[in-house]
């Protein structure tokens, strides 16, 4: 996975996300949108970019005072709790 910022602000993120599709994009948006001052969190897959490959561009929107890039960190840190508790649910039940 290979992460380019391609533009950042106070208040919003456009984050291109190289070599992951949808079911880890809607993984990731789902918990963007769970994040407290997250205003908005979406992504497109534009074939238009890097020579016609299909790389998700992430877009990411927050309150005021809320930094996108720490949005972005927490939801990443829940999407590693939900994995790590169902791989250990998924342990147990073998």
């Amino acid at each position: 996975m290979e992460l380019r910022v391609i533009d950042k602000t106070d208040e919003q993120l456009r984050l291109e996300i190289a070599g992951e599709d949808h079911t880890f994009m809607n993984v990731l948006k789902g918990s963007l949108l769970e994040t407290p001052g997250v205003a908005a969190a979406t992504y497109d897959v534009n074939p238009e970019q890097s020579g016609g490959q299909t790389e998700p561009i992430l877009t990411l929107k927050t309150e005021s005072g809320v930094d996108p890039l720490d949005a972005l960190a927490d939801a990443a840190g829940r999407v590693q709790e939900m994995t790590t508790a169902f791989r250990d649910a998924f342990e147990a039940a073998l």
